[in-house]
């Protein structure tokens, strides 16, 4: 069925968290399992989502009858909280409830009951009102299951403490079947992707994202704390924007927003998100989280709401005359290319400056690619064109073209990523007049680029105001740059050619660690030492300090001293 527009919201409009039947009216009475764990999410001061999914043992399904139970942990008298429900194949027999009533700052245990078996535990919490101290967010982001373990979710479930974990995307990867991204993996035979081919039905993605939660280690981090969730690309398809994606074939895989609808309503199903009104499955991964009165989190969507089609070299730069480099600016510099558009500009302004006027130390940006300005860096110019040449004979034939063409590249002074906020640069303008405007101190948080980065950010190319601090995080598992170029330093190259990039590693999986007081926060970027064996321990790569300042913006990013002896975990 092909749809259109209207059509295709109203689909992703899908799906009540809260069921309409009653326990009574399920028709199932056989055996269930509970295979994919538990998780909450979308934490407020007085409500929760729980989370789970519940497998029907007999192949004929069927609606299926389900008890809830929330208890504090404290002990203390009331708070605890249970119900009941049905879910069926309607929605995959994933179960959502939005539990409200709850006491702020209070943390709980939770756990689903079905025919007689029970589902593991899990911890949550809301989230406080009032003075807050600080606050340990885990960010994470790209975990692509083929590539390697998921070590870094069991380190993120082995924190002394997190009071929530945001996954900026690409939770799952659309890829599938032998020769597709990750296969290459010496673990691959142990994780290849089910379905064995690229996901593009409804039936498939719901298939992909079962998988990644029968993950133990995935499964650990959702059980220990609340996520806060919103997707990238690949949750739907490489490079997606709102009308298509690098990786999608209208001759071959139909229509767009068909995919994406169904996309998008897989993830709804199997992710603790607050479920959407009807017909605003995209202006609800809009949505602001406030710790008390030390700081705002701020999630944005940049993918499929506003998002203009990606420029690409290939496409769109001709040559490198004058002429040619002009024409390619312009494009770039168009002020109608969007990358959130304006209801969404507008929203974050709002959000914005409602948390500095709650005297909020700190407003945290959710946001999938990364925001700083990143030119293509010379290698021979850092190198030495003899080192250049020599490291790069060592690489395969097709990955020293790409790379001699990037090193050809770097004098025109154009960005690296066309796909990350340097490919629609008003579009950031706006969004940075936005947080100057409100006297903000904002710290982005970004996912996407499969490696860490602590980047100073400014709205101007050259002098300008410090706008921001940002804490990029690498992938759970997925291949960074220095994966696939290891005789080329390309965090160092790049550090050296950007001013914005203060650190930069493309060659370690891991988290950003983002501790938030009233006077500083700290963003660690926690690594860990393989994805190819279940042993691996986690260590700090670097740390860096950020503090407010008076009046709007941020200080200068101050490298921080490792944790002490004894931090590290090995699992």
């Amino acid at each position: 069925m092909k749809l259109d527009r209207r059509r295709a919201l109203a689909l992703l409009g899908l799906g009540a968290a809260a069921p309409a039947a009653t326990a009574a009216a399920a028709a199932y009475k056989g055996e269930v399992a509970f295979n994919h764990g538990v998780a909450s999410g979308d934490p407020t001061q007085d409500s929760l989502i729980l989370w789970t999914r519940i497998t029907p043992l007999d192949k004929k399904g069927g609606d299926i009858a389900y008890k809830w139970r929330l208890n504090p942990i404290d002990r203390r008298a009331g708070g605890a909280k249970s119900g009941e429900g049905v879910t069926g194949p309607d929605r995959d027999y994933t179960v959502k409830v939005d539990v409200g009533g709850l006491d702020a700052g209070r943390a709980y245990t939770f756990e689903f009951e079905s025919a007689g078996a029970t589902s593991p535990m899990g911890r949550t919490a809301t989230l406080p009102a009032g003075s807050v101290d600080d606050v340990v967010l885990a960010v994470a982001s790209c975990a692509l299951y083929p590539n390697g373990y998921f070590n870094a979710y069991q380190a993120i479930a082995d924190l002394p403490r997190v009071d929530a974990v945001l996954h900026l995307g690409d939770y799952i990867y659309e890829y599938g079947g032998p020769g597709s991204y990750g296969m290459d993996s010496k673990v691959a035979d142990k994780r290849p992707h089910d379905p064995p081919h690229e996901i593009i039905t409804l039936a498939d993605y719901r298939t992909r994202h079962a998988q990644y939660k029968t993950d133990p280690q995935l499964q650990a981090a959702h059980a220990r704390a609340p996520w806060i969730v919103v997707w990238d690309d690949h949750e739907t398809a490489n490079d997606s924007y709102k009308d298509g994606a690098e990786d999608h074939q209208p001759e071959t895989e139909g229509d767009w927003n068909t995919r994406k609808a169904v996309a998008i309503k897989a993830y709804y199903e199997w992710m603790p998100i607050r479920e959407p009104a009807k017909g605003k499955s995209m202006e609800a991964a809009w949505r602001s989280f406030h710790f008390g009165d030390l700081a705002s989190l701020i999630m944005i969507e940049t993918r499929l709401t506003a998002r203009d089609h990606q420029l690409n070299y290939n496409a769109d730069l001709k040559g490198t005359t004058p002429e040619d480099i002009a024409a390619f600016r312009a494009k770039l510099d168009d002020p109608s290319r969007k990358m959130m558009g304006e209801a969404q500009h507008a929203w974050v302004a709002d959000e914005v400056k409602r948390s500095v006027a709650a005297g909020h130390a700190w407003q945290v940006l959710g946001n999938q690619v990364v925001m700083a300005r990143a030119n293509i860096a010379s290698f021979s110019d850092a190198m030495g064109q003899d080192g250049f040449e020599k490291a790069a004979a060592d690489l395969p034939e097709n990955v020293r073209a790409r790379l001699t063409k990037l090193n050809n590249l770097a004098p025109l002074n154009l960005p690296y990523g066309l796909d990350m906020w340097d490919g629609y640069p008003p579009d950031r303008q706006r969004l940075y007049q936005n947080l100057s405007a409100a006297g903000a101190s904002p710290i982005v948080v970004s996912g996407d680029s499969h490696a860490f980065w602590a980047n100073e950010l400014y709205d101007a190319p050259e002098g300008g105001r410090r706008v921001a601090v940002e804490f990029g995080t690498t992938g759970i598992t997925s291949p960074g740059g220095g994966d696939y170029l290891k005789t080329i330093p390309l965090g160092e190259v790049y550090m050296k050619a950007n001013r914005e990039i203060v650190y930069n590693n493309q060659a370690v999986k891991g988290f950003v660690l983002l501790t938030l007081n009233r006077d500083q926060a700290k963003g660690e970027l926690m690594k860990v030492s393989t994805i190819t064996d279940t042993a691996y321990e986690t260590t700090v790569d670097k740390a860096f300090t950020v503090t407010p300042v008076a009046g709007g913006g941020v200080s200068a990013l101050a490298e921080a001293s490792e944790q002490p002896a004894g931090f590290n975990c090995g699992c």
